[in-house]
């Protein structure tokens, strides 16, 4: 059984306030001079936090940097299920299942979206009285973590905060099972074509498409989304080996299903719709881990996943 996060975050908004559960290597209460990277990696639908700070502690020991540069952090999306079963103090957010994938409002204490909780983390690690050496910050997840991360290199603010500081933000989405798209093209044969979604009406909606946002974008404009996400350093760090279609944790829903058979083939066509809808203007790269399947380890702790989190050389799988 996994173990809830240690430490608390308090994330405040106009609607409320609440307490995230997540785990930090070192204090980041008090000034830390040594930190140069902060590393931010994110669980999947089980919410084993626990598990995700053992697979961030190994990689930051494989990079060979000095441990006390590097700062590892775990956030921990709690489910509704988990306030009577854990014991949850009132002020702990917790959300409907897997809603935080996709940014939605936690159910309780307050309607927090879980990219809120991000910003509230980046913002942290604005604070340059905190961290005055702080020169990147790489915000990582596999799996539904993947997900997580994939919406909000598109959606999230908090990135602002930290360039004003001068410091690099970098998104690493690992695996999902799904992605949102800025069109109603999916994935026909060798190319991209517009989906008849009268069996599936849900297709183009939100979190696999720009329909029917979230109360986080309410009044954005998915043009300048788009532009935001293009521009931004995005690694898609895919198993070749994540190529199973019945997988048991895979979505098999009809919207993720118009995005392709399974996790590698859908990460590939993804990239090239950017691709063609980019041609020029794309900052986002493709690394893979040869024979890696839906294995958060196996991804993070492969030479390409040591590339994407610490800049190693190495990874011949671009």
């Amino acid at each position: 059984m996994w173990l809830v996060a240690d430490h608390r975050l308090t994330v405040r908004t106009p609607a409320g306030s609440g307490a995230l559960a997540l785990y930090v290597s070192q204090e980041w209460d008090r000034p830390q001079p040594a930190i140069t990277r902060a590393v931010v990696t994110i669980h999947g639908v089980l919410r084993d936090a626990d598990i995700s700070r053992t697979i961030a502690e190994v990689a930051r020991a494989n990079s060979k940097l000095d441990p006390e540069s590097v700062l590892l952090i775990e956030p921990q999306f709690l489910d509704d299920l988990d306030v009577a079963a854990q014991h949850l103090r009132a002020e702990t957010l917790h959300w409907a299942h897997a809603d935080w994938e996709g940014g939605e409002d936690a159910h309780g204490p307050a309607p927090i979206s879980s990219f809120t909780a991000i910003d509230a983390i980046l913002a942290r690690l604005a604070d340059r009285a905190s961290f005055p050496a702080l020169k990147n910050v790489v915000v990582a997840g596999h799996s539904g973590g993947g997900q997580l991360v994939q919406r909000y290199a598109v959606a999230g603010r908090g990135e602002g905060a930290l360039a004003k500081a001068g410091i690099h933000v970098r998104y690493v989405v690992s695996n999902p099972s799904s992605y949102v798209y800025f069109s109603p093209e999916r994935p026909a044969g060798d190319g991209f074509a517009r989906f008849d979604g009268a069996a599936c009406p849900s297709y183009d909606r939100w979190k696999y498409g720009m329909t029917g946002l979230p109360t986080y974008l309410a009044g954005e404009d998915p043009a300048a989304l788009e532009a935001a996400y293009v521009a931004r350093d995005v690694v898609y760090l895919l198993g070749t080996g994540d190529d199973d279609p019945n997988h048991p944790a895979l979505d098999k829903t009809c919207m993720a299903e118009a995005e392709g058979p399974y996790r590698y083939a859908r990460g590939l066509a993804y990239f090239r719709y950017l691709q063609r809808r980019h041609p020029a203007g794309l900052a986002h790269r493709l690394l893979r881990a040869p024979g890696v399947g839906h294995d958060s380890d196996g991804m993070f702790n492969s030479s390409c996943g040591l590339a994407a989190l610490y800049d190693l050389p190495g990874c011949d799988g671009g």
